[in-house]
């Protein structure tokens, strides 16, 4: 009887819990098919970009177009690498390797490609047992779930930033897919 109640037992445990890790294997497996889609679609817009606009800036104050695609790259290398697998972060005043700096084009785009292969090979080995522990994400307490999902704002943020760059210049963005 009592091997009953014990077999009983772990098959409802089992019959709960599998939902629930399921559940979050997709979320991660979501999340990647997520950056994929944003990748391509941010190489468009940046591919579009004559490389003499780089430098554009739709106000003096803003950032130019090639600063808002390098500064996805940083944000990225920040979110993920220093932040939720504890590398320490870049100095954003001295490191130069997520930065236009005197980068070309194509160093840009390259940069971009590498930096969201990073990000997904982390990601892709992410513990998801670890989705809901908490960090400090400058100065607010967040999961580790939420700081996924304010890194896909930020990129989101940032290439719209881009997109009416090329508005300004008179070029037509690529057409939006969605789920980017």
């Amino acid at each position: 009887m009592r091997k009953k109640i014990i077999i009983t037992t772990i098959l409802l445990f089992s019959a709960v819990a599998s939902p629930i890790f399921a559940q979050q294997d997709d979320f991660i497996k979501d999340y990647i098919e997520r950056l994929e889609n944003s990748r391509t679609y941010l190489i468009l817009v940046a591919e579009l970009m004559p490389e003499e606009k780089y430098k554009f800036k739709a106000t003096p104050e803003s950032s130019s177009f090639g600063e808002n695609l390098m500064h996805i790259a940083w944000a990225m290398d920040w979110h993920c690498q220093s932040l939720l697998n504890g590398r320490d972060a870049r100095d954003w005043n001295t490191d130069t390797t997520l930065k236009v700096a005197d980068k070309t084009k194509e160093e840009m785009i390259s940069t971009i490609h590498k930096t969201f292969d990073e990000t997904i090979a982390l990601i892709s080995k992410f513990d998801i047992s670890e989705l809901n522990d908490r960090l400090d994400y400058l100065g607010l307490n967040r999961t580790k779930r939420q700081i996924f999902l304010l890194l896909a704002d930020h990129i989101t943020h940032h290439r719209g930033q881009m997109l009416v760059s090329l508005r300004l210049n008179g070029l037509v963005p690529p057409r939006y897919i969605f789920y980017q």
